[in-house]
C-alpha cells in the first residue's frame, strides 16, 4: 500500500470533509475522490461514509486510520533520525602526530576520506607535533596519534597498531655481527635522528634513557633518504620501524637489528576528547583511520 493512501486517510479523517482535505494535500477534489475510490477498490471495503455532509470512518476505516497514524509517525521519526545523522556527519577535524615519521602515508588517507566523506575536512596542524596531548586538552587540535596512552579521563584512546623499532647499521659496522643491540652498544655510535627534542625520539626515550646511555654523537636529519645514505656510507646508525621505509630504496649494505633481547615495540593510539567520541563524523574518521593504518603492524 502506497504512503500517499495513508496520508489520504489520515487527512480526511482529521479534516472531516473533501474540500479541506484537498487543500491540505494540494489535490483537486476530483483527484482526491479518485484516489479514495482506487484505495477502496484495492482494499475491497469502504473506508468512509458520508453522514450529514461529513466523511465518517467505517469500522474497517478506523483500523486503517490507526495503522496510517502508526506508519506515518514511524516514518517521521525515522527521517528525523536520518536528518540528525546527516547533520552530524559533517565537520572539521584538526589532527596532529607525536612523531614526524607518522605523517608518512597520511596524504593517501586524507585523499580516501575526501572521496568517501567530502563533508569531513581534515586539517594537519604541524605545530602540535611535540605536544599533542596538551594541544588536545586545550582544544587546539581534535585528534592525535601518540605512543603512550594518556590517563586523562577527558580523553578517549583507541589502539591503532603496534610496531617495532629496529636499528639500521652498515654491514661493515661491528654491530652488524650482533644478533641484537644493547643500549651500551650505542655509547660509541653516531646516532642519526629525525629531529629534536630527544623525548620525542623513541630509541632514546624507551631504550637508551632507561640505561643512562648517551651516544657518542647525535645528528638530526629531517630527510629520511639523506639519513639512509649516511647509514649506507657507514657514517652512522638510525632507528626506525620498517613501515617507515616502505617508499625508500634500502641499500643491500644496510642490515636491520633488534633492540634488546625482546625488541623495542611501541603501541600507537588515536586519542580524542571523550566529548567528541559520539559525533557521527568523528566515528567515520576513526573507523577509516584504523582500517588505513592497521597494516603497519604486519610490516
Amino acid at each position: 500500500m502506497e504512503v500517499k493512501y495513508f496520508r489520504l486517510v489520515k487527512t480526511i479523517a482529521e479534516e472531516g470533509n473533501i474540500a479541506n482535505s484537498s487543500e491540505k494535500l494540494f489535490l483537486t477534489q476530483s483527484a482526491l475522490s479518485h484516489q479514495l475510490r482506487e484505495l477502496e477498490e484495492q482494499l475491497g471495503f469502504k473506508v468512509f461514509l458520508r453522514n450529514r455532509g461529513k466523511w465518517v470512518l467505517t469500522e474497517e476505516g478506523k483500523e486503517l486510520h490507526e495503522l496510517a497514524n502508526q506508519v506515518l509517525s514511524s516514518m517521521s521519526i525515522g527521517f528525523s533520525k536520518i536528518k540528525n545523522l546527516r547533520e552530524n556527519s559533517a565537520g572539521t577535524i584538526r589532527m596532529s602526530m607525536e612523531c614526524y615519521s607518522f605523517y608518512q602515508g597520511i596524504s593517501s588517507f586524507m585523499q580516501k576520506m575526501w572521496m568517501l566523506y567530502p563533508e569531513i575536512k581534515i586539517d594537519l596542524l604541524w605545530e602540535g607535533t611535540h605536544h599533542p596531548v596538551s594541544k588536545l586538552i586545550s582544544a587546539e587540535i581534535d585528534v592525535a596519534v601518540v605512543t603512550q596512552k594518556p590517563k586523562n579521563p577527558e580523553l578517549t584512546s583507541i589502539k591503532i597498531f603496534e610496531d617495532e623499532i629496529l636499528a639500521l647499521v652498515h654491514s661493515e659496522n661491528p654491530l652488524a655481527n650482533k644478533e641484537y643491540l644493547t643500549a651500551e652498544d650505542f655509547h660509541t655510535e653516531h646516532l642519526i635522528i629525525h629531529s629534536y627534542p630527544m623525548e620525542t625520539v623513541s630509541v632514546h626515550e624507551y631504550f637508551l634513557k632507561i640505561q643512562n646511555v648517551v651516544p657518542r654523537k647525535i645528528t638530526a636529519i629531517p630527510l629520511t633518504e639523506v639519513s639512509l645514505e649516511m647509514v649506507g656510507a657507514n657514517q652512522g646508525i638510525m632507528c626506525l620501524p620498517k613501515w617507515n621505509l616502505k617508499s625508500f630504496k634500502i641499500s643491500d649494505a644496510i642490515q636491520f637489528k633488534k633492540l634488546g633481547t625482546h625488541g623495542l615495540k611501541r603501541e600507537h593510539y588515536l586519542i580524542l576528547r571523550s566529548s567528541d567520541f559520539s559525533k557521527k563524523y568523528m566515528a567515520d574518521f576513526i573507523s577509516n583511520f584504523a582500517e588505513s593504518f592497521e597494516d603497519r603492524s604486519e610490516i
